[in-house]
């Protein structure tokens, strides 16, 4: 009997595994799409049209000490990636269907939080890649977006999505 649950419950780390991943697969894509609209798009069009405007020229459009438009792009695409990611593996990864606003609270606080870490982790990488490194932006960005899935899952399993 306990072999059985034993067997299940791999069984069930490894569903969960699997979509968790599968999941962040999907993030890396949005993340990818949005930082490259934000680099092909968006940065052009802010820095063309509102660049003389001293706080965006400076802390969007430059490129003199480090990339700002990246780095922007980089942490916009982290949140909304973040969001969407909270909803599937709430719902979907860890089976959480309950709605109730208490318990999804307590968990969008404790995933955010971690959120926080592991986007610093993601950022930080990526950053350090780019700039010290001189990593393609498309090769940091996977790199960094992978280890930081993999810690992530790794706290919201053990302290987020609790199964009770």
């Amino acid at each position: 009997m306990e072999e059985n649950k034993d067997i299940e419950n791999r069984d069930n780390i490894k569903k969960q595994m699997i979509l968790y991943f599968s999941f962040a697969i999907a993030m890396i894509c949005l993340n990818f799409l949005i930082q490259k609209s934000n680099q092909l798009y968006f940065a052009p069009n802010i820095c063309q049209n509102f660049g003389e405007f001293e706080l965006i020229r400076i802390y969007y459009c430059s490129t003199n000490l480090y990339n700002m438009p990246e780095l922007i792009g980089s942490i916009v695409a982290v949140g909304i990636t973040y969001i969407v990611k909270f909803i599937l593996d709430k719902f979907v990864v860890f089976k959480r269907p309950a709605f109730q606003l208490k318990e999804t609270s307590e968990e969008f606080f404790k995933y955010f939080f971690f959120a926080i870490i592991t986007t610093v982790e993601n950022i930080g990488i990526q950053f350090l890649m780019t700039n010290f490194l001189h990593t393609p932006l498309e090769i940091s960005m996977v790199v960094a977006l992978s280890i930081g899935y993999i810690t992530k899952f790794l706290l919201d399993r053990k302290y987020v999505f609790i199964i009770k």
